[in-house]
């Protein structure tokens, strides 16, 4: 394991290496949150991939592959789905909003009064989904060096908090652009053909394997569709893919960076399903199915491959762990903490010098940090605390979000109304029905539906001015960021 070991380690320290070369970037708050908002296709599309492709499709992708065969790609395949359809649809015109976060939309579309309440949501959103990938280095480290629980979540979670607070979204993007590499390499090109080779090709696995492992829904139309309401429009809506959009130079590297990312996305679906269904074939009785990929590197990959193959899991669980940190943070202090100091009366003078916005967004990324490993230490079941978080984040804020950018009789009222039903029915059904049920999200989404559309038509329409400054925004003709120096000469990157 010599071999592996060193490759994990130069892995990890190059992610630091990195985070140090990011700190020295990012300068401003646009440098620090967003990138400088200007990372061509390559860069966008490869970095997008990798915040969406986290522990759960890698890990849990092979995992549900070892279980219901080829079906298993869906959850994956809805993820690509919801980010082909954001970036086809939506992505140009949330680029041109040159926002921070999702509220901030909220609050130019409807005037104001709606950012508070739905960057709540939106920070439980993005804390639960920061927890869920970090609980992942138990498992990977484990697998690496037989570490317990907690140090292993310790481990991995002290490197991501690293590197994010020390270059924010410039450190997050050049990591995830070398994580996006690794996994390619690690899982489509090693990981796929190997696994396929070892099983006896595509011809043995049918023979070994039930028909059922071959048909493209066997694992229920139902389940499909719940994958679709979560994932496909989570994807449309969650702030970690936003801050994304918000890093591109411009509406068309949006659009067609996401479109290639959410390609890639559906091929790296089948990939990890196939792994799965030969893992079946040449471990039939493994205790949990989350366990095929663990298995199959450990046992099938020669010396070399086999770290790296661990390092793109690990990848895979880092860009997403990284990028709903940074996510949560934002939230936290643009959405949140900043609001309430307004309304204290603490807010500072025009001079700045009273509040470095750096600095600001560095430390709330480190107390964050610090919360996520410690909630994760505390909890054990992965499923339900990402269940509780897509739940909250479609049950509460997509029909607020889409009827902004797609209706203009939408109001501030109505959005709040259907956050708070939304929210509070996807609590209520959860409660009721179980955290895994379906019904929460079917019955919370339509609550917040039927709130939004009865309290924004029985309330006046939203003021005219504001939907004009917002049309503007999103035509790209107004900008209500200040003049910024970058530290370096702002040049496109990617």
């Amino acid at each position: 394991m010599a071999v592996d070991y060193a490759v994990i380690v130069v892995y990890l320290a190059g992610m630091l290496a990195m985070g140090w070369w990011g700190m020295r970037r990012a300068k401003s708050k646009s440098e620090f949150l967003v990138a400088g908002r200007r990372l061509g296709p390559w860069m966008y599309s490869g970095t997008m991939a990798a915040i969406v492709l986290g522990g759960a499709s890698t890990i849990g992708g092979v995992g549900l592959g070892y279980k219901h065969g080829l079906s298993g790609a869906w959850m994956v395949f809805t993820i690509g789905l919801g980010l082909l359809a954001l970036s086809v649809f939506f992505s140009a015109r949330i680029a041109r909003l040159k926002v921070y976060t999702v509220s901030e939309m909220l609050d130019l579309r409807y005037g104001g009064r709606a950012g508070v309440i739905s960057g709540i949501v939106m920070w439980a959103y993005t804390l639960m989904l920061a927890v869920t990938s970090t609980i992942a280095y138990a498992t990977i480290f484990d697998v690496l060096f037989d570490l317990n629980r907690t140090v292993s979540i310790v481990l991995g979670g002290a490197i991501v908090v690293a590197y994010s607070t020390l270059g924010g979204m410039w450190s997050i993007t050049l990591t995830d652009m070398v994580q996006f590499v690794v996994k390619t390499v690690g899982v489509l090109l090693l990981l796929l053909p190997i696994a396929v080779v070892k099983a006896g090709g595509f011809s043995e696995m049918r023979a070994q394997l039930p028909h059922e492992y071959f048909a493209p829904f066997g694992i229920g139309g139902e389940t499909i569709f719940t994958y679709v309401l979560i994932y496909t429009f989570g994807m449309l809506i969650g702030q970690d893919i936003w801050q994304r959009v918000f890093t591109a130079r411009g509406d068309k590297v949006a659009r067609w960076g996401g479109t290639v990312a959410g390609t890639y996305c559906l091929v790296y679906a089948l990939a990890g399903a196939v792994i799965g269904t030969a893992a079946k074939v040449l471990y039939p009785n493994l205790g949990s199915a989350d366990d095929a990929f663990a298995t199959i590197v450990k046992d099938e990959l020669p010396m070399g491959v086999r770290g790296l193959v661990l390092a793109a899991a690990l990848a895979a669980v880092m860009s997403t762990s990284s990028g709903a940190l940074i996510a949560c943070a934002t939230v936290a202090n643009n959405d949140i903490w900043s609001r309430l100091r307004s309304v204290g009366g603490r807010g500072g003078g025009a001079d700045g010098a009273e509040h470095d916005e750096v600095k600001g967004n560095r430390l709330f990324i480190l107390i964050m940090g610090i919360g996520v490993i410690a909630i994760a230490i505390a909890l054990n079941d992965v499923v339900e605390a990402l269940t509780v978080a897509y739940n909250l984040l479609v049950g509460g804020l997509l029909v607020p979000i889409l009827g902004g950018l797609l209706w203009k009789r939408g109001t501030v009222h109505g959005a709040l109304a259907g956050v708070i039903v939304g929210g509070l029915a996807v609590v209520g059904l959860m409660a009721t029905y179980g955290i895994l049920a379906n019904e929460p999200v079917y019955y919370g989404l339509l609550s917040s539906l039927a709130a939004y559309l009865i309290v924004s038509l029985a309330t006046k329409p939203t003021d005219e001015a504001v939907l004009a400054a917002w049309r503007r925004r999103l035509a790209g003709e107004a900008d209500d960021e200040s003049p910024e120096t970058p530290s370096e000469p702002a040049v496109p990157v990617g």
